[in-house]
């Protein structure tokens, strides 16, 4: 008798428990996992992630994982992993990373994915189509270089270099009488060939032909190269030595005039108190051409591993990230340029004057290029940039040998 209740309740138990267990994977299904790879800073990785969270809490029945990367990281771990069949579902960047992408065939052509409808929502500026295909949809337009100023040091923006010059001159001093300066009129991360650009096309030229030729050995080139190098050595009105961090920290602390960056910069200088305008990099008094930096979108890609059980859930996720009220959540932190025409008529865009000066800035930017071959460019640029500043080579030389070097890593590349 005993050993029968034993194995009545034993059953009875292992009944119980099937039941639970039955209940509880029903109350819990499976979660679709969502993988998403950005290289956003931080203050707009803020807001992705709490666009994400929201998300969730909607779409319970889907787990989002969002990771950061560098942006170099990004490019070169997802082309190994997406080449292996695997890798983010979704990937976020700039559009310079779609040329490798595309020519490896890893992300999905878009356009075969969302109707016309939902792509004509955007600004023709926010999607990116190449080579007759739609791989990138932005949530934000620009990624461009301005001229922020110190409205307590510069009242009202130059409108000319020779203005610009003037300003800088009259700003840049030592203060405390230590023999150090201690305040400049000018400060950019000018080291850089991408802050370089400006000046280059204010000058005139450009760093490739329509057929992705490099164009580096031009008279444009040359100009562009001393200008820069007298700011510091003739006018002095920029440090002996300026990295990203040097200048970021300077117009942070007050002490500087005016500053060279972009709009993933403003949330910074607006936490920092500094009480700042957004204005064009002044005109070349020499060829009365504003400066025009590379303009490009930052926005979302989909994986061509994505298959089509899980595709819906990706899609639907994508729609979110580039809608009008996450895109407006960047904004409002951030100052980004969104790319749906919702959210560029909105009071937050039309009514903030830094936006709007910005945009003015983007106005007379060139489109950056996607081709591979800007890679190679960006190499071959650097060194003899650096070498120009560095006072160990002239710059008629350095243009000479930007455009060999160029020329021989995009063969390279080609091989």
């Amino acid at each position: 008798m005993k050993h029968a209740v034993k194995s009545f309740f034993t059953f009875t138990s292992f009944v119980i428990f099937l039941l639970l267990f039955s209940s509880c994977s029903n109350e819990n299904p499976q979660k679709v996992r969502i993988v998403i790879w950005h290289q956003k800073p931080p203050g707009e990785r803020e807001v992705l992630e709490s666009a994400v969270k929201k998300y969730m809490e909607l779409h319970p029945e889907v787990k989002v994982i969002v990771l950061y990367k560098e942006t170099e990281e990004l490019r070169s771990a997802y082309i190994i992993s997406a080449v292996a069949g695997k890798g983010p579902d979704i990937v976020y960047g700039p559009s310079d990373q779609i040329g490798p992408f595309e020519i490896l065939q890893i992300i999905k052509p878009l356009e075969e994915i969302f109707d016309s409808t939902f792509i004509d929502q955007f600004d023709p500026r926010g999607l990116l189509w190449y080579k007759g295909h739609l791989y990138q949809i932005g949530d934000q337009i620009g990624n461009h270089l301005f001229l922020l100023y110190n409205k307590k040091l510069v009242p009202k923006p130059p409108k000319t270099m020779s203005e610009l010059i003037e300003i800088g001159k009259k700003l840049t001093k030592d203060i405390d009488g230590d023999g150090k300066i201690d305040q400049y009129g000018l400060v950019w991360n000018y080291t850089e060939p991408f802050f370089f650009i400006p000046f280059l096309t204010g000058f005139g030229g450009w760093v490739m032909d329509s057929l992705g030729n490099p164009t580096l050995n031009t008279e444009a080139t040359v100009k562009a190269l001393n200008f820069v190098r007298e700011l510091r050595d003739k006018y002095k009105i920029i440090p002996r030595e300026c990295d990203y961090n040097t200048a970021d920290a300077l117009f942070k602390e007050g002490r500087a005039g005016m500053l060279i960056n972009g709009p993933w910069s403003i949330g910074g200088y607006k936490k920092a108190g500094i009480d700042f305008g957004i204005a064009r990099i002044p005109k070349v008094d020499e060829t009365g051409l504003w400066p025009a930096p590379m303009v490009a979108i930052k926005g979302y890609s989909i994986n061509v591993n994505v298959d089509e059980e899980k595709l819906p859930y990706v899609v639907d996720l994508f729609k979110y990230l580039v809608s009008p009220e996450v895109q407006l959540e960047h904004t409002k932190v951030l100052g980004t340029i969104p790319t749906h025409k919702i959210a560029l008529e909105n009071e937050i865009v039309k009514n903030d004057p830094l936006i709007q000066a910005s945009i003015s800035q983007m106005e007379v930017g060139k489109p950056m290029p996607v081709v591979p071959e800007l890679r190679a460019i960006w190499d071959a640029m650097r060194p003899y940039y650096q070498a120009v500043l560095g006072g160990t080579m002239n710059a008629e030389k350095a243009a000479e040998e930007m455009q060999k070097l160029a020329l021989k890593k995009i063969e390279e590349m080609n091989e």
